[in-house]
């Protein structure tokens, strides 16, 4: 697995490197920097995974930074602040921020922050086509976020072909991703499970645009 990269822009270096430790120790590779133009820098080139930054440091400070970078990324953006009004909250989440620490704050809530903020934008294992999201560590079907109930065999065809979306599948090699879930399995049972993901995955069972039949040939799920 990659290892999660953090950008670590504090204008104090002492408080910098504690955090940076913490975050270390926790699996994370952390960088640090200690004002603005450095930490929009960083960001820009680096392209790291989360952002913690502080508001108050020198040069361009942390709420023009999250501003910049939000209207060109959506790196996950963590606000640390001395100041705890209700406005500054505000203030820190208008501009784009996705969490806000107010000083003084421990590392060790800091890093929990950090890990909610990337386990919030860690992609999905699994294959996606179109709005289609094949998830085989979970057994999960999505359609454009709804959830779509399949069989196992289903399941396998649906997932083959999304591992190589717009291939052309004969029956008979979606047939052998079958084989060991029904042993009496034949390639007209491949178009029956066709036809049944058809009902469950378009609009139009009988004018598909997911999963398409190439005539004398097989099928193929997306593509052109």
């Amino acid at each position: 697995m990659t290892t999660r990269r953090v950008l670590v822009a504090e204008d104090d270096p002492r408080q910098a490197e504690v955090v940076r430790r913490y975050l270390v120790a926790a699996g994370y590779e952390a960088a640090l920097v200690h004002d603005g133009e450095g930490a929009l820098h960083h960001a820009r080139t680096q392209k790291p995974d989360l952002v913690v930054l502080d508001v108050m440091m020198p040069g361009l400070d942390g709420l023009s930074v999250c501003r910049k970078l939000r209207a060109e990324s959506d790196v996950p953006i963590l606000m640390l602040t001395a100041r705890a009004t209700e406005e500054d909250l505000l203030t820190g989440l208008d501009v784009g921020a996705d969490d806000y620490m107010t000083k003084p704050y421990s590392p060790r809530e800091l890093t929990a922050r950090v890990r909610t903020l990337l386990r919030r934008t860690t992609p999905r294992p699994g294959y996606v086509v179109g709005g289609l999201a094949v998830d085989p560590v979970h057994h999960r079907v999505t359609l454009d976020g709804r959830e779509v109930d399949c069989t196992p065999g289903e399941f396998a065809i649906l997932a083959a072909m999304a591992r190589e979306p717009g291939r052309l599948f004969s029956r008979a090699q979606l047939l052998a991703h079958t084989r060991g879930l029904d042993r009496s399995s034949t390639e007209r049972s491949v178009d029956v499970h066709v036809l049944n993901l058809r009902r469950k995955i378009e609009d139009d069972p009988r004018n598909p645009v997911h999963l398409r039949t190439v005539y004398g040939a097989g099928y193929r799920l997306g593509g052109s």
